[in-house]
């Protein structure tokens, strides 16, 4: 065993969360022994900074160490790449030429985004790994090299066997030993560490008066999603430092530049997260009342549809099966929720507030939210602006809703 505290020191590889501990163990573990390793993780998690890691602990860290990107290598060529080819074996052929496996001799190749591979160049992958043999291209000699091999992908290669589109021998092959590289989405604590060595590197290099980044600011940022992971947070706080040159970075700042890539009206496209102006307990708040809203239309809805035993759409009946004929009758509540018979919302959760309460609550707060625009408010509830108007003089909130300045 390699001590880890060591290990991370030297391999660069930041933060303190219990993803990147057990990738620090799982290579403190893999380093020593000569075998080959498979690293899996979302595209830009850092897995050629664990593979560089595994090689530098290992007994081949005086030797070479290659990094080839199948997913970067034509097919057509991928084999030369690879094995070499001989003199005139194909048209820009002039000279005998070696590949990585035979640059690597001794030391150890690093084979990115391996599920990008040619099937063809996977069979001659698998002989590599259980022999050492190979054939350069347009020769007929065998040779051989000592080499360990560690693969990294961001796809499901059990999912691309499946498909025929990866071998399976080659895939139990690589996956002896996997080393899988948490998404920075799962290691939110490790965002403030990753910034400032970012911001430390980047500002030493080229120059920049560097004040650091606010509390807030870093708090703003862990609630991102990141789906480019390490490699996106990189670029960003490069981006914010260049734009904001000389200056300490605060929450305001993260929350504009952020701006570019995420919308300014979530209903074009609500999977997105957005960086909101209250508390995460007042927005879950608000989004359980706009559920609870929305949920209590469809019941209504439900409810008039067994009543009638029927439903007109497209000018065609469609004949239901009335609450009666089912023996099931409908609740003198307007809405209840279960799962297993346990109440999802709890009773005492709740209080002594009605459905109509929450209804009142959520448009308040929604026509507070928008300004009192109510083509906003009524398209963020699902409902009509005939329906909104008709829900305002209901509830009297007309005098009660003020614009904000």
């Amino acid at each position: 065993m390699i001590d880890i505290d060591r290990l991370q020191k030297q391999s660069g590889i930041i933060g303190t969360s219990s993803g990147i501990q057990q990738v620090l163990e799982m290579i403190s573990q893999v380093a020593p022994v000569d075998i080959s390793a498979l690293i899996t993780g979302e595209s830009g998690v850092g897995k050629e900074v664990v593979a560089k890691a595994i090689h530098k602990a290992s007994k081949r860290n005086n030797e070479t160490l290659v990094v080839v990107n199948c997913g970067a290598i034509p097919e057509g060529i991928i084999e030369s790449e690879l094995f070499g080819h001989k003199k005139g074996s194909f048209t820009g052929a002039s000279d005998d030429r070696k590949g990585y496996f035979e640059e690597a001799n001794k030391g150890t190749i690093f084979l990115d985004e391996i599920g990008e591979t040619p099937l063809e160049t996977q069979v001659k992958l698998l002989r590599v790994l259980d022999t050492g043999e190979f054939m350069r291209v347009g020769e007929a000699k065998t040779r051989y090299t000592d080499v360990r091999v560690i693969a990294a992908t961001n796809k499901n290669l059990g999912e691309l066997v499946q498909r025929g589109d990866f071998r399976q021998d080659l895939y139990y092959r690589l996956k002896t030993v996997t080393v899988d590289v948490p998404a920075l989405r799962k290691r939110v604590e490790d965002i403030g560490p990753l910034v400032e060595r970012f911001a430390l590197e980047f500002t030493r290099s080229n120059d920049i008066l560097y004040r650091g980044f606010m509390p807030e600011a870093i708090r703003v940022m862990k609630q991102w999603e990141w789906p480019g992971n390490v490699r996106e947070l990189k670029h960003f706080v490069e981006k914010v430092l260049v734009l904001q040159r000389g200056e300490r970075v605060t929450a305001e700042m993260v929350q504009h530049e952020l701006l570019d890539v995420m919308p300014l009206e979530p209903v074009h496209n609500p999977a997105l997260p957005v960086v909101v102006n209250q508390s995460s307990d007042k927005a879950e708040i608000d989004l359980i009342l706009r559920q609870l809203f929305m949920l209590k239309q469809d019941t209504e809805i439900i409810q008039k549809m067994l009543i009638s035993g029927q439903v007109q759409t497209s000018g065609s009946q469609f004949p239901l099966i009335s609450s009666e004929e089912m023996g099931i009758p409908i609740p003198k509540k307007s809405m209840e929720i279960t799962e297993e018979g346990h109440n999802l919302i709890r009773d005492d959760a709740i209080g002594d507030m009605a459905i109509k309460s929450l209804e009142e609550e959520a448009i308040t707060r929604s026509l507070r939210y928008f300004n009192n625009n109510r083509r906003k408010t009524a398209r963020s509830l699902g409902m009509s602006e005939r329906t909104l108007y008709r829900k305002i003089e209901e509830f009297g909130l007309e005098p009660k809703i003020k614009k904000r300045n």
